[in-house]
């Protein structure tokens, strides 16, 4: 074979040399660590002291702020009262139990002068509640100077379980300034029953 027809195939080898792919030691340091960043940013970084700080400080500004809110309800709700029940016209009534062996609460109606002007059914809780020296504010109202008649009906079971219905009377003399009544159960146990009595605070 001449040397003309040589010199061709020599050329394409190494042409093809040229084109074969590099071995994997020779590549550049940049390529090689150009997975590490995104390998590293799956790693959640740890909290910082200062973000736990930051919501414990959040949580104490909400409980006060919730007490500042109970506070202002209570102060709206007594200015309330006052505006809507003078002192000089007010009337309480309260509810209150001694003991209540001999009879189970079950309604309370008042009336004043002859006019039905508030009635409860209690649940057993509120009667334990009431046996154990509990008082309830039963009613709140106006009333002028002068006369006045209280009736208090009570219903419940009385010994042996039996259906029990009584009433107490009271004659309110009403002045200037507040009043505040007592609708008391107890027990008379010398007659082994419910006694139901009406006691006016001045």
């Amino acid at each position: 074979m001449s040397l003309r027809l040589r010199l061709p195939i020599i050329i394409l080898l190494l042409s093809g040399a040229a084109f074969a792919e590099p071995p994997a030691d020779s590549l550049p340091a940049t390529a090689a660590t150009a997975a590490a960043p995104a390998a590293a940013s799956s790693v959640p970084a740890p909290a910082p002291a200062a973000t736990t700080a930051e919501a414990h400080s959040l949580d104490q500004d909400v409980q006060s702020l919730k007490q500042q809110v109970l506070e202002l309800n209570r102060d709206l709700f007594v200015l309330q009262e006052d505006l809507l029940f003078p002192a000089n016209t007010q009337v309480a009534v309260f509810v209150s139990m001694d003991i209540g062996t001999f009879f189970n609460l079950d309604t309370v109606k008042l009336t004043i002068d002859g006019d039905e002007v508030a009635s409860y059914l209690y649940t057993p809780r509120e009667v334990q509640a009431l046996a154990q020296g509990g008082t309830q504010r039963f009613y709140i109202g106006n009333l002028k100077v002068g006369q006045h008649e209280l009736v208090a009906i009570f219903t419940g079971k009385g010994p042996h379980d039996r259906d029990y219905r009584r009433g107490a009377t009271v004659k309110l003399d009403k002045g200037i300034g507040a009043k505040f009544v007592e609708l008391k159960i107890s027990d008379l146990q010398r007659k082994l029953e419910p006694e139901f009595l009406v006691k006016v605070w001045e």
